[in-house]
């Protein structure tokens, strides 16, 4: 099926939803790309900061393909491609995270993928 991305929020429920489409938890996502559950739970938390390059590496991992085309009229859009049934979940109120200070951040172990 395809998706039409108007906005980075829109990446998160997208993810989520071809990850379980593949049947693969986070740690088997992890796994195939040679980093840690937490830190590709991280990259699903906020898919909008990470590089291109990583987003690419995780899309190769789920069999997905990016396709770019010139944006449609908005009624037309609404009425090819409806949003994904897992974005309604994804909108729900969460408690907010903490924030990890700079100190924190500095002395994490960085995985270069």
């Amino acid at each position: 099926m395809d998706y039409s991305l108007k906005t980075l929020s829109q990446l998160r429920p997208i993810l989520i939803g071809f990850r379980k489409a593949a049947g693969l938890t986070q740690a088997a996502v992890a796994a195939r790309l040679g980093v840690t559950q937490q830190t590709y739970a991280q990259l699903e938390a906020n898919p909008a900061a990470v590089s291109v390059e990583r987003l690419f590496k995780v899309l190769r991992v789920l069999d997905v393909e990016l396709a770019l085309t010139r944006a449609e009229k908005a009624s037309e859009a609404a009425s090819i491609h409806p949003p994904p049934p897992i974005a309604a979940k994804a909108t729900a109120a969460r408690p907010a995270r903490k924030r990890a200070t700079a100190a924190a951040a500095a002395s994490k172990k960085r995985e270069n993928w």
